[in-house]
């Protein structure tokens, strides 16, 4: 009954683990969940008023599919400003989310066979989309000692002629690394002289920590820019996961209008009052919120980041960005989905396993959530770690 397509599509392991946890504690068990990737703070009081504002004046009316125009003019402001990207409105489009903005870019570009090279460690949704678009997920794998970042050498060893795409996730989920300039220069030049486009990821791009800097992929070159399609949203730095805002900006109007025409035919425009609440964010006007919350991720990452790195057994790399550690249990386990389940069963500390993000031994922790919390959860894992190792 059901298409071969649809059952070659497996769930997201990160939202299985989170409604695992959240089941757990329903059912008054005593549980830290470290699963789920959104932001503990509350949406900025700003938003929220915009938000008000539209239902009262009666903003409830279906818009035009990629956006009403003041937004997407926000967008393109917004990428100008902080980017120094030069988007037309009409290269621009908004959906339900980056995952959504994704779903679209793949269903408009991939054919049976085309290949799409993914770095691993990796978003848990990119291959899975691939596939279902009868792609072929061409995997590169990364490490704890190039800080989880693909060479120049890699990725021109993983091109052949089938390579449609190049997948780039700056700052990274689940690492928290952060592709700097001359990195993305050396990626570019590989990429000269070829058709393949790439996908960058850069939903985390203001959860900077340190002297990091983020650097937009499309703005390295005028030949990057060409051949990228941006994608971001307000989820991850504006704590706005629930609102379903994302957007894909791309100086290819053909793309941009498949897409567009894709969504008439799936989810027409977005919700109408998240559009509406989106416009301060993207003109800056919550940057003091946002510079606040990145602030806490930035302490907690620090003391998370020593604390998981004094345990016997277990380390992990300094995060540069976003709300992750990636931590190595090579020396403990090389089955992330078995330690896993029993760390939750044990201790009622929900982590997500390194396998879903294609990389084994290790485990995704997120620190999106209050210090106090993150103490006892590192207490109870290494708790675990020294019985596993007695």
């Amino acid at each position: 009954m059901l298409s071969k397509r649809i059952q070659t599509l497996s769930p997201s392991l990160t939202i299985a683990i989170s409604s695992l946890a959240r089941d757990l504690k329903a059912q008054g068990k005593d549980i830290l969940s470290f699963s789920a990737g959104e932001p503990d703070f509350g949406t900025p009081r700003l938003i929220k008023d915009e938000a008000i504002k539209a239902i009262n004046e009666g903003f409830t009316q279906y818009t035009a599919v990629p956006g009403i125009p003041e937004l997407l003019e926000s967008i393109s402001g917004k990428l100008k400003r902080e980017n120094g990207l030069d988007y037309a409105p009409n290269q621009i489009i908004v959906s339900n989310g980056a995952k959504h903005s994704l779903f679209n870019l793949f269903q408009a570009l991939i054919n049976e066979g085309d290949e799409v090279i993914i770095p691993a460690p990796y978003w848990v949704t990119y291959p899975e989309q691939v596939k279902y678009c009868g792609g072929v997920s061409v995997v590169i794998e990364t490490n704890d000692i190039n800080d989880f970042k693909i060479t120049a050498e890699q990725l021109r060893a993983a091109i052949t002629p089938r390579t449609k795409v190049l997948i780039l996730n700056s700052p990274s989920n689940p690492t928290g690394s952060i592709y700097s300039r001359e990195e993305l220069l050396e990626i570019g030049e590989v990429l000269k002289g070829t058709d393949i486009l790439v996908a960058s990821d850069e939903m985390y791009e203001k959860l900077i920590f340190g002297d990091n800097q983020f650097v937009a992929a499309a703005s390295v070159s005028e030949d990057m820019f060409q051949r990228t399609i941006t994608i971001n949203g307000l989820s991850k730095s504006v704590a706005m996961t629930g609102w379903r805002f994302g957007y894909l900006a791309s100086p290819k109007e053909e793309l941009i209008s498949v897409m567009n025409k894709l969504q008439s035919q799936s989810t027409s425009n977005i919700n109408s009052i998240t559009q509406k609440a989106a416009i301060p964010a993207l003109n800056g006007e919550v940057d003091d919120e946002i510079e606040s919350m990145r602030q806490a991720f930035e302490a907690r990452s620090k003391e998370a980041y020593e604390l998981f790195n004094a345990i016997n057994g277990l380390s992990v790399i300094k995060p540069q960005g976003a709300f992750y550690l990636f931590v190595n249990i090579k020396d403990i386990s090389n089955d992330s989905i078995q330690f896993c389940k029993d760390l939750l069963s044990e201790t009622g500390v929900a982590v997500v396993p390194g396998i879903g993000f294609g990389s084994e031994g290790y485990f995704r922790f997120s620190y999106a959530t209050d210090i106090v919390t993150i103490r006892e959860g590192v207490r109870r894992i290494e708790k675990f770690v020294k019985k596993l190792q007695s």
